[in-house]
């Protein structure tokens, strides 16, 4: 690795760093030196590296360009493995020892990138050449040319495949009120609110507080303000009902003053500290919120105003007071207001060769400018260089036009202030509109909402001396009472700005730097038809970056509207969105993760059925349910399967249902709204049972099936299928607030709160009836459907279903989870006579199948209710949810796939071999449906399998599927073909007949002894 431990653009005293604790780290292979208490970027800057990135399109040399986190330019991946993070903004990671960063965006390398070809040829790339290109000569020169070579050239950092071994966490913060940005405004009106009482969260973005006070040089009560920073910081931290939250970025602003946010816990260190999260993510509901959000310095647009070496003024007066960097040895600056005059005055004194400061008005408004070579009325037309610029050419300005070239300075920096952007954002994002304030030439917050406060630099005031008065101001707003302070805090300079939105002849002045959209690209899109302020946007690209436009918005409006020749209110905005700055998606998932992300259910017979009866566990849903119970002497799982199925069908069996979603739904309303949510009746079901219903989508498909009970006069409880509980009660949720909020309902996700069991079989009522204490079973008594509270082990109170999912006599019992395993127990030891035997999932869906039962196999999401054959539960005599859809031409035309039941043609029936597999054809879900004739190819393709298994009670493979016109073609013979496992070396060709689904006791006389 090369070695470079000099800092040659490094102050010899001054700043906030921390001389005593250097760090080594490196860039690009070359190890630096830095300290404790720098960014990387400032590290970079004192080392003598301004080339740090190529630009997106042209593969432009591009260098540090700001301070913040509005950086556009000096992006760089950082870490390595699972910790790898691309596009990294130098300027807002703090160094710590021993970081490792690569630049992007470039090959072979930073300083020789062949891509930089692109540059030489930008002439055939304007904005939107993409749309106009790639459009032709032939569809082929896309797949095989356009698209490899843009999927090459694409992107930026390379995101790694490794897992993260770190750590996201989650927080939720509630205060009185919640100040966003810690400068001089939010310093004050956090520091007032929480001495009168208040519950204050203070976010900010950097890790030391104090905004522009830690580097413009201003005063209060006659100290550096950076220590006046210090002191209140301090203070507020001491307080008990404050909470600071720095190296935290307010992302985004939602309803009822909700916010998100992020914290970087552990970002600044090698590794995180042990039990601290990487990332914090915060939900912060407030009562009030200050937004004092500062404001960014806008670039000047001029020919090379993007080479490296080309700085924001504010970043490299911060770079200067803050982090003891000087940009250049000799440095011109650019600037149409006052507060770059600041930055000069203290280069100056830092020995650093001011060689101009090139100012576009006719005169400055600080005395600080007669310090100088001022050149009014001036302005830089060109920056020359390569990867480090070299000279400055300067011109007269005459109106809108050029004057004479003054001079060429050589210089190593050029910095450049083209006035302030209020930092907005987060006052926009539910919809707030800014307003154009023609002084400051930006745009600032309009009016806002209750409960809502701006303050400070974000509403144009530019000094620490206002921005002081105005957070005290705001904080005697929400108190209700004027407050004075005694502090006096001294500013230098004003803002001052006189709009200047491009170089007047420039040829190509870049507005966005990473996108490389220029002012002749906006030019471009007026003259092309996108006038829209959000078509120039997506034409152009400009706003599109990493830093969403906020170096760039405000010069790409002007000149938008100088295109359309309209005033810059007339153009309007693009929408402003959350998130403010980008962030890592580890802080959106959290612990949400593997487990933590979809948590193992388990019901509560889960470690009886695993630990002591041999259950095979399998995933239903979020849940694990036993897939079958292995005995020795079991060859096969599809033996214990079908022991399990024929002791169902001619003893008794029991199986844990609990798993199924269980919503209790409650109101004057409910029936109502059952009514509408299921394709058949609810809402005249009498008190005492139970009925099966449909459930489609708005599209008239299908979404679930399932049973709801009536408890009583207002009182429901719905099932659901396992997987689809979730989804169901998003849908109820959907519908009752969004659609029918008048109706009086109410309801709830239970389904963790009862474990329920099927007890199914000839003798299901027998072992009931030494269970239950106080209810007539008897089939006059309590009939199919029947749904009824009983008294179970010893007082405990159960409901008890008489439905059936297996067609036999059964019922489920559902009973306070608690007393799962305790029920369970019971039901085992009152059936040990009758010959009881736990069942697993794969014998309920073979039994399923036997009556033709669906499940989700089957409602996959494009099957309608008369697809299945149960179109008769329709109602036509109310309205329910898809019932318009239903009607259309599509689900009724000749074609259309219908559920049917299929049987093997030619040998029906058979046994098992010696090793418990089916000894005939096999079925397998899953395969295509061919005619009986004609090839086997997509022409001759008439449907597809959707269950299959194979019945120990008509001993061969039965299944359903869905046919062409399968309703009217029973008794049909047609072909099953996979030709995937055909390609593994299978023979699976298997003739079949087309019969009804109902394979099994089609007159349901078991179900209603």
């Amino acid at each position: 690795m090369t070695v470079n431990i000099d800092n040659p653009f490094r102050t010899v005293k001054g700043g906030l760093i921390d001389r005593e604790n250097p760090f080594d780290f490196g860039f690009d292979g070359v190890l630096m030196q830095g300290y404790r208490g720098d960014t990387l970027a400032s590290a970079l800057l004192a080392n003598g590296i301004h080339l740090t990135a190529r630009s997106f399109k042209y593969h432009r040399p591009r260098g540090i360009m700001t301070a913040g986190s509005e950086e556009p330019n000096a992006l760089v991946t950082i870490r390595s493995g699972g910790r790898r993070e691309p596009n990294t903004r130098a300027t807002m990671q703090e160094l710590y020892d021993g970081l490792e960063a690569v630049s992007q965006n470039r090959w072979p390398s930073l300083g020789f990138d062949v891509l930089g070809i692109n540059d030489w040829v930008s002439r055939f790339l304007p904005a939107g050449f993409y749309y106009k290109t790639f459009m032709g000569p032939h569809k082929s020169w896309w797949y095989n040319l356009y698209e490899p070579f843009i999927r090459r050239a694409a992107g930026l950092g390379k995101a790694g495949y490794q897992r993260d071994p770190d750590h996201y966490g989650k927080m939720h913060g509630h205060c009185d009120v919640l100040v966003v940005g810690a400068g001089p405004t939010g310093l004050t009106a956090a520091r007032a609110l929480a001495e009168a009482g208040k519950k204050v969260i203070l976010a900010d973005e950097n890790p030391q507080l104090g905004g522009q006070c830690l580097w413009n040089g201003d005063q209060v009560d006659d100290q550096p303000a950076s220590e006046w920073a210090a002191r209140v910081t301090a203070a507020l931290k001491a307080m008990p009902n404050v909470r600071v939250l720095s190296r935290t970025t307010v992302f985004g602003a939602y309803d009822s003053l909700t916010f998100g946010a992020v914290e970087r816990v552990c970002d600044h260190m090698a590794e995180p500290v042990e039990n601290l999260p990487q990332q914090r993510f915060w939900f912060i509901t407030a009562q009030s919120v200050v937004y004092a959000t500062g404001a960014i310095e806008r670039p000047l647009v001029m020919d090379g105003n993007d080479r490296p070496g080309v700085m924001m003024a504010a970043a490299a007066h911060k770079y200067l007071n803050q982090f003891a960097v000087v940009p250049g040895k000799r440095v011109a600056i650019a600037t149409n207001n006052d507060s770059a005059y600041a930055a000069a005055a203290d280069l100056a004194a830092n020995s650093v060769d001011v060689a101009a400061v090139i100012d576009v008005r006719k005169a400055a408004g600080t005395e600080l400018a007669s310090q100088f070579d001022t050149k009014f009325g001036a302005c830089v037309h060109e920056v020359r260089g390569g990867t480090k610029i070299k000279s400055a050419a300067i011109a007269s300005l005459s109106g809108d036009a050029l004057g004479n070239t003054l001079e060429t300075l050589a210089i190593d920096a050029l910095l450049m202030s083209g006035g302030w952007t209020p930092n907005v954002h987060l006052m926009c994002h539910k919809g707030g509109k800014p307003v154009w304030d023609e002084a400051l030439a930006a745009m600032v917050p309009g009016e806002l909402p209750a409960k809502e406060y701006a303050a400070g630099s974000v509403t144009g005031a530019g000094t620490t001396a206002t921005c002081i008065d105005q957070g005290l101001d705001i904080a005697g707003k929400i108190l209700g009472e004027p407050l004075s302070i005694s502090e006096r805090a001294y500013s230098r300079v004003e803002w001052n700005v006189e709009a200047f939105w491009k170089t007047p002849g420039s040829k190509r002045g870049f507005v966005e730097f990473q996108n490389d959209a220029t002012a002749k690209d906006i030019d471009l899109a007026v003259q092309e038809g996108y006038k829209s302020v959000e078509h120039m946007k997506r034409y152009t690209t400009l706003g599109m970056a990493t830093d969403q436009g906020k170096m760039a918005n405000i010069n790409g409006l002007a000149l938008l509207s100088k295109a359309r020749q309209q005033a810059i209110p007339e153009v309007g905005t693009t929408t402003y969105r959350p998130p403010f700055t980008p962030f890592g998606i580890g802080a959106v998932a959290g612990h949400r993760i593997g487990k933590r992300f979809v948590p193992t259910r388990y019901t509560s017979t889960h470690r009886w059925a695993e630990n002591k009866a041999g259950a095979v566990m399998t995933d239903a849903g979020l849940w694990k349910r036993a897939q079958w119970f292995h005995q020795e002497g079991d060859k096969s799982w599809i033996e214990s399967c079908n022991r399990e199925v024929l002791n169902t069908r001619n003893k008794v069996g029991l199986n844990d249902v609990s798993t199924l979603g269980k919503i209790d739904i409650q109101g004057p309303d409910a029936g109502e709204f059952l009514n509408r949510l299921y394709t058949n009746g609810f809402a005249k079901l009498p008190v005492g049972k139970a009925r099966y219903g449909m459930m489609l989508r708005e599209d008239g498909s299908v979404m679930d099936d399932g049973t709801t009970s009536r408890l009583s006069e207002n009182h429901y409880y719905m099932t659901t299928t396992t997987a689809a509980a979730g989804a169901v009660i998003s849908h109820m949720e959907y519908y009752h607030q969004a659609i029918w909020p008048s109706l009086k309902v109410q309801f709830t996700s239970v389904t963790d709160q009862w474990s329920a069991f099927a007890v199914a079989g000839p003798r299901s009522r027998d072992v009931l009836r030494k269970v239950i204490e106080d209810l007539d079973l008897s089939h006059e008594a309590f009939p199919f459907m029947a749904v009824a509270d009983c008294t179970v082990l010893g007082g405990k109170t159960a409901r008890l279903f008489r439905i059936s999912f297996s067609g036999e006599l059964a019922y489920e019992i559902a009973v306070d989870a608690r007393y799962g395993q305790q029920l369970w127990d019971a039901l085992m030891a009152a059936g040990e006579e009758f010959g009881i035997a736990p069942y697993g999932l794969e014998a309920l869906n073979v039994m399923r199948i036997e009556k033709g039962h669906v499940t989700h196999a089957e409602l996959d999401g494009r099957v309608s209710i008369a697809d299945t054959g149960l179109g008769k539960m329709a109602s036509t005599k109310k309205d329910f949810i898809g019932r318009v859809a239903t009607t259309r031409p599509a689900y009724g035309e000749k074609g259309r796939e219908q559920l049917v039941g299929l049987r093997p043609v030619g040998a029906p029936t058979y046994g098992l071999t010696s090793e418990g597999q089916p000894d005939g054809p096999i079925m397998r879900a899953g395969t295509i449906v061919y005619g009986k004739d004609g090839a086997l190819d997509w022409q001759n393709m008439q449907g597809w399998v959707s269950s299959v298994c194979y019945s120990p009670m008509l001993q061969g493979m039965i299944g359903l599927a869905f046919v062409a016109d399968g309703h009217s073609r029973l008794g049909e013979t047609v072909r099953l073909h996979s030709h995937l496992h055909e390609q593994r070396g299978e023979s699976h060709a298997v003739e079949v007949e087309l019969v009804s689904g109902h394979f099994f006791d089609p007159e349901n006389e078991r179900l209603l002894q």
